[in-house]
């Protein structure tokens, strides 16, 4: 943006003439060109502009909301139909109200959960596959193309993605549920090629991005990660199957958690609040060196986890890997945090108590998942009730939380790019939210996170049922809150006769 304003200085007929600019002709650029030391003068005028403007809050948040509308402003050549992002929100939504009913359907075995076949692991899969990870690909392939300007290409793969992953994702969950293992074998593998087709998607995307350092170096890692999940998936798959083992199952499960939560997510979320939360704060973007050692340190503890599993394995891998994760996403919280406090708007909503309240989960599950590394290394401390309390604060409280706020965002923004223009223009996106059910999902879900991790210690079933009536009532409301934005976004038709 500097240097467009200094070339736009170079033509303006104000000031350019003599020292002093006092009533002498306008000078041409060429002739500015020609004369170093006019050039000289307009360059030192821009200069103390610029630090005029930084020194004014005023001015300098009129530069800011400048550079955001020039962002956005040139994103809708970049959008994909809106069909294509907003089916992958509303499944996951419907996989998320999908998550807490199978919780309801046996609250019991969910409580006392420890793995192996039926309802509580469908629910944990309807949670991951279908709700996290049917928000990262819908995310993900529409936020990468903006942020990185470059055109979307072919809709083609997108489409095929949706009709292989959905019915896969459907096939798993009733294999996993019933239970039947020739239905979980089938729908893991639906669910794997259309994972590997998300994959090569992602890798083009971030191939042929230029810029956004940040961006790019969180989306290779997510890559990575989802690589190194899917065969630790098979490898659990293959176990109730009978396939030829993979890894065995003690390995296996720990390092696909992990891959999953920290290493998927995660990074994902890093990856992309980087451009999302300085876009709705109207900030300046975090520094990149910071944001590139919270990666590092994130990608070094996801590289330690496989010597930290496995017999005879050393226990203080396991707790080397959890501290530089920590510390990687204390560095990224913080980048954050100043981002929002640096920004225009001070008042983000509903929406951002709750990514607020996942970013603080996220760094406590971490610490949770720190605890139990150091109870292996340190074997009298009574730590059993860590790892519920890791994967409720991972999966519902953090990572859940994080991608409802965001969403709350982002589905009104999607909606207000597409939808038509009318006499005032193109509606923003605070018309396009239904306020309602969203201050009613931000209440309920964190009463029913809250109430999930009180059944997971004290082994009460009706406290679970407790749980997944209020996560369901709150799977509702964000249902409404999907449907209200994707209603206003459609065109009106015009009455008949």
């Amino acid at each position: 943006m500097k240097s467009a304003c200094y070339c736009a200085a170079l033509d303006d007929s104000v000031g350019g003439g003599a020292p002093g600019g006092g009533g002498s002709a306008p000078r041409t650029a060429a002739e500015l060109i020609s004369d170093p030391a006019a050039l000289e003068r307009r360059r030192a005028a821009h200069e103390a502009a610029l630090q005029r403007i930084a020194a004014d809050p005023v001015r300098e948040a009129t530069r800011q909301a400048a550079r955001a509308s020039s962002f956005l402003g040139t994103a809708k050549s970049r959008l994909l139909p809106a069909s294509m992002p907003f089916r992958f929100f509303g499944a996951a939504m419907g996989f998320h109200l999908l998550f807490w009913l199978l919780l309801l359907l046996d609250p019991g075995a969910a409580t006392g959960f420890a793995g192996g076949l039926g309802a509580p692991l469908a629910a944990l899969h309807s949670l991951t596959l279908g709700t996290l990870t049917m928000t990262a690909i819908g995310a993900s392939l529409q936020l990468l193309p903006v942020a990185t300007r470059q055109s979307i290409g072919s809709t083609r793969w997108i489409v095929l993605l949706w009709w292989l992953y959905l019915p896969s994702l459907l096939l798993l969950l009733a294999g996993m549920g019933w239970p039947q293992t020739r239905w979980m074998a089938a729908g893991a593998v639906g669910v794997t090629l259309a994972l590997l087709l998300y994959a090569a998607l992602l890798a083009r995307n971030l191939m042929g991005a230029r810029g956004m350092p940040v961006v790019l170096v969180h989306g290779w890692l997510a890559l990575a990660a989802l690589l190194a999940l899917l065969l630790a998936a098979l490898a659990m798959v293959g176990g109730y199957s009978g396939w030829p083992p993979l890894l065995d199952r003690a390995r296996a499960l720990p390092l696909h958690v992990a891959w999953a939560g920290y290493g998927f997510m995660v990074m994902l979320i890093m990856g992309f609040s980087a451009i999302l939360v300085p876009m709705f704060a109207l900030s300046p973007p975090p520094p990149t060196r910071r944001a590139l050692i919270a990666a590092a340190l994130g990608a070094l503890a996801l590289v330690l986890l496989p010597l930290a599993v496995g017999e005879g394995a050393w226990p203080g891998w396991w707790v080397l890997a959890c501290a530089l994760a920590l510390i990687g996403f204390v560095i990224h919280v913080m980048q954050m945090r100043h981002c929002l406090q640096s920004g225009m708007r001070k008042d983000l909503g509903s929406s951002f108590v709750l990514v607020r309240l996942g970013w603080a989960l996220i760094a406590a599950s971490l610490a949770c998942a720190l605890l139990q590394a150091l109870g292996g290394a340190l074997p009298a401390l009574p730590l059993a009730w860590l790892p519920p309390t890791t994967a409720v604060l991972l999966l519902l409280l953090g990572l859940l939380s994080v991608l409802t706020g965001v969403l709350s965002r982002i589905l009104p923004f999607l909606a207000s790019m597409h939808a038509p223009t009318g006499k005032r223009g193109r509606p923003v996106p605070s018309a396009l939210t239904a306020a309602g059910p969203q201050r009613w999902h931000a209440w309920a879900h964190p009463i029913a996170c809250a109430l999930l991790l009180l059944a997971s210690w004290s082994g009460q079933a009706w406290l679970m049922a407790l749980a997944a009536l209020a996560g369901a009532s709150g799977a509702v409301a964000f249902i409404l809150f999907y449907r209200h934005a994707w209603r206003r976004m459609q065109p009106v038709a015009p009455p008949s006769g």
